[in-house]
């Protein structure tokens, strides 16, 4: 696998990437010719709505698709031309993840949910544990390290879904919808933390979300409508900061 590229380079390299799908006689073109570029330690928005072709997008990012046409690179790799034994090596050490519905594992604690991306590079249980115990008590957590998700608000699980994310520095993380279940004061914490992390840490996020406020957060907004960018818009960073817990 290469090297990543230097800081000044763009981490994400999207090429006339076009998506597909078979429905029915006819076929439905979700996306179509995206080309973008993306920086190491950028927050960069995917915004539209439902149909947009954003969820497709974010797929396409994470190599959880290959585009019918068209390439992505991450830090110089073609994640598009990996088979899946090689995405998976790939999402391991350079992708992290924080989803809506949390996706917790619900027979494990907190602390062995937060240290499974470390459990997947080899990481011995008694060091990666200790990692997890950290990062679950730098977001506010501390009371709940042995707890099962059950026995955690959303908030809670959505904070420690993203402790599981950042717990291994990874050069990019995706977070769809992470509010999309969450009141707007528990929203406006998460969103605090995605970002105090990535900018602290110097790590490219990927958000996609419909929700102007959600938007508001990122450096950078890519309006998709119909599967095509019809706007990128750069922005000074107006909300987020590195939060007290860290």
């Amino acid at each position: 696998m290469q090297e990543p590229c230097p800081r000044k380079c763009p981490l994400i390299e999207v090429r006339d990437i076009r998506k597909e799908y078979p429905l029915g006689e006819e076929t439905v073109v979700a996306l179509k010719r995206i080309n973008l570029n993306i920086m190491r330690g950028e927050i960069c928005c995917i915004f539209g709505t439902s149909g947009s072709g954003k969820s497709t997008f974010l797929n396409q990012l994470a190599g959880m698709e290959k585009p019918t046409r068209g390439e992505v690179r991450i830090g110089g790799v073609p994640i598009s031309r990996l088979d899946e034994n090689q995405l998976a090596a790939f999402r391991q050490h350079h992708l992290g993840f924080v989803f809506q519905a949390y996706n917790l594992l619900p027979n494990l604690t907190a602390t062995e949910n937060v240290a499974l991306p470390l459990m997947f590079r080899g990481v011995p249980r008694k060091q990666r544990e200790e990692a997890a115990r950290r990062m679950l008590c730098r977001v506010g957590l501390s009371h709940r390290l042995d707890h099962f998700p059950r026995q955690m608000s959303g908030g809670q699980q959505q904070r420690a879904g993203i402790a599981r994310a950042f717990i291994a520095r990874p050069d990019v993380v995706f977070a769809d919808e992470p509010t999309g279940n969450l009141d707007s004061k528990t929203t406006v914490e998460i969103m605090e933390m995605i970002c105090g992390f990535a900018r602290r840490y110097h790590q490219t996020i990927i958000l996609v979300t419909h929700d102007p406020e959600m938007a508001a957060y990122a450096d950078r907004i890519v309006r998709l409508i119909d599967g095509e960018i019809v706007s990128d818009e750069t922005r000074s960073r107006q909300k987020g900061g590195t939060p007290t817990c860290l």
